[in-house]
């Protein structure tokens, strides 16, 4: 089998950011305003060139092989003959059309992840006999990207206004009141702007409008493939459409009843998994030595005593850069998803490190400053336009999570909740607590169209469950949670750190190759090794 490139978590990172901004296509725009008189009956996709815009943004090599088509889907799957709205595909055929087995669906994540142009980029995730032997089908789920973009503002000045006094990491008194004031501000632009779509953003929906493409582009039973996210919605479908199941492959897994029945616990045990890939992070960190990770040296007590001065304050580098609490919380919480930017991750600490203990500079340690990654304010992207521009990104982030997981209709608790997360989770608890727990408890929807349960439909062939030991967004022991909620599952572990896995690691890209395309099952509790260790 020929191995997959190295980079190919950080193509996966560089992808979801990316699409993050997607742009309406011309005749999508929002859900029609007139109820629609045809049949019910799912029309076969009507594949033609995909724009310009979209080509654009994938390998000029695959531009001559790719198409793309909208699919019309109901807003409302409870009212098929009411309004519609548009989700756009992307299909890169199959490699060998006399050997093709049917279509293989891809989800990269989010929720809010634009995953039209992942078919293009197959060969950062798949082995050549899969691209041989499907067609890749990559989409943007609905409210998402090009189809039809939930958004809360109309202009980019109105977000710039609402961002202005929400902090990604609000630890005073002042920071907090505002920071729930503008989320609150937030949330009523988006019950002002979002549109029909609003109501209709939860997984369950997205689950319905893949069974439509399924059946649009002609195959029998969903083969499917899902990273982070994208587990849910696996999961999802799975359960809805159990004898529609042909192979379904989640990698990066979240726990489907935790999430749709407590997001408060959902997120603080996230706020955990991030901890626990921190700490296995810095111990490696020692174990390679200095010589391969500049921060080594008792990195645990190092990375504890920089965040706990810079809750007093910034440290200014040398070249007069300051660095915030705020700023090492989110790029370490970026960079433990992907293991190639550990060593410039570490070293950078290193930097601060030093300038915070100048003593530590006599010992040699080369340091490395470079620009630590933006936060966006928990999936809000963070756009830079000129004025009076139109608002260019889209609100599918909250408007999924917030429809899916279930909060108290109030955040008048929550200096108390995020303290409380804060120390048990000291680095990553108030972070984590400063996304959803704060804005979803004054979103606007009210009784969501939700799939809560069952999650133990039994289908044909088991769903192959794939996990990393230290991955930060959704930890291993989710994905064990997971094989066990599901009704016929297969649970394959990779040590590995990093979010999500396949193209990795050899022999879990093999048990899923041999899945994919012959239905083999892998061995339950088969434990694989990536193909390149951090700090190499």
């Amino acid at each position: 089998m020929t191995s997959t490139p190295a980079s190919t978590r950080a193509v996966r990172v560089a992808l979801v950011s990316a699409l993050a901004l997607g742009t309406v296509i011309s005749g999508l725009g929002t859900a029609s305003a007139q109820p629609q008189n045809q049949a019910a009956s799912v029309r076969p996709a009507a594949w033609g060139p995909c724009a310009a815009d979209v080509l654009a943004e994938i390998p000029a090599a695959q531009r001559d092989k790719v198409s793309c088509a909208v699919q019309e889907v109901p807003v409302d799957h409870s009212r098929p003959r009411g309004d519609s709205t548009g989700v756009i595909m992307m299909k890169r055929p199959a490699g060998d059309p006399a050997k093709k087995i049917g279509s293989l669906f891809i989800n990269p994540g989010g929720p809010g992840g634009a995953g039209l142009i992942y078919s293009a980029y197959g060969s950062s995730f798949f082995t050549p006999e899969i691209l041989e032997k499907f067609d890749l089908i990559g989409f943007d789920p609905r409210g998402v990207g090009r189809s039809a973009p939930l958004r809360c503002f109309r202009t980019q000045e109105e977000a710039d206004a609402v961002n202005t006094g929400w902090y990604a990491l609000p630890i005073t008194k002042d920071e907090i009141a505002s920071s729930i004031k503008q989320s609150k501000v937030y949330t009523d632009y988006c019950k002002i702007n979002a549109g029909p779509l609003l109501n209709h953003m939860s997984t369950e929906a997205v689950a319905r409008d893949l069974d439509v493409m399924r059946e649009a582009v002609g195959d029998r039973q969903l083969t499917y493939v899902g990273f982070s996210y994208g587990t849910l919605l696996g999961a999802t479908y799975a359960n809805i459409f159990p004898h529609r199941s042909r192979a379904i492959v989640i990698d990066g897994n979240v726990d489907p009843h935790l999430r749709l029945t407590d997001g408060t616990q959902y997120d603080r045990e996230r706020a955990r998994g991030f901890e626990i890939s921190l700490d296995a992070m810095l111990r490696r960190c020692d174990t390679v030595g200095v010589a391969k990770c500049a921060f080594a040296g008792d990195a645990r007590k190092k990375f504890d005593n920089i965040r706990e001065s810079l809750r007093k304050g910034p440290t200014t580098l040398p070249g007069g850069t300051q660095v915030t609490l705020t700023d090492v919380v989110s790029r370490t919480s970026s960079s433990l998803y992907s293991p190639s930017t550990f060593k410039a991750l570490t070293a950078w600490l290193q930097s601060i490190h030093v300038a915070q203990n100048p003593s530590a500079a006599a010992l040699g340690v080369q340091s490395v400053v470079d620009v630590p990654v933006l936060n966006n304010l928990g999936g809000r992207a963070d756009v830079r336009v000129l004025p009076d521009t139109p608002y260019t990104a889209d609100d599918s982030y909250y408007a999924v999570n917030c429809t899916d997981k279930p909060f108290a209709r109030t955040n008048r608790n929550w200096a108390t909740t995020a303290a409380k997360w804060e120390k048990e989770s000291p680095t990553f608890g108030r972070y984590q607590a400063a996304s959803d727990l704060l804005t979803c408890p004054t979103w606007p929807t009210r009784n969501p169209d939700r799939w809560i349960g069952p999650w133990n439909r039994n289908t044909k062939n088991p769903v192959v469950v794939v996990g990393n030991y230290y991955d930060p967004a959704t930890q291993y022991l989710f994905a064990q949670r997971m094989a066990k909620e599901l009704g016929n599952a297969r649970l394959i572990s990779v040590d590995a750190f990093g979010h999500c896995i396949l193209g990795d690691s050899a022999g879990a890209d093999a048990a899923v190759t041999r899945y994919l395309v012959d239905l083999t099952t892998p061995v339950n509790g088969s434990v694989f090794q990536p193909n390149v260790q951090p700090f190499a």
